[in-house]
């Protein structure tokens, strides 16, 4: 079965499975601008929302030196993707979809 999903702007594989969900944004009406970040996906216990974290290295001054910092982000999962926790992913940033959801998972990396 081939499923058409719509292009987004970015070179990123579609899902190969397809959902009705309005937020999707391969499926649905959803756009996609602005920061597009990489991660790890913390947890899946929210209804269609994921938390993403992300590790970098900030350079600190004054004792020249790198130190460890890390950054979740609460993103929006379509049903399409398969999401669990430990799979690498790609979100990108969209609308404003709930208090804290800004952001959109758009990519699973294998």
């Amino acid at each position: 079965m081939t499923t058409k999903a719509r292009n987004i702007g970015l070179d990123v594989l579609p899902p190969t499975s397809e959902c009705s969900d309005p937020n999707c944004p391969f499926h649905g009406s959803l756009s996609v601008r602005g920061q597009v970040i990489d991660g790890i996906v913390a947890t899946v216990k929210m209804n269609k929302t994921v938390i993403v974290e992300r590790n970098y290295m900030k350079y600190h001054k004054k004792y020249e030196r790198y130190e460890k910092r890390s950054s979740r982000y609460a993103s929006h999962a379509s049903p399409c993707l398969g999401l669990k926790a430990g799979d690498r992913v790609r979100i990108a940033e969209c609308r404003p979809i709930s208090k804290t959801v800004s952001f959109v998972v758009i990519e699973k990396k294998e």
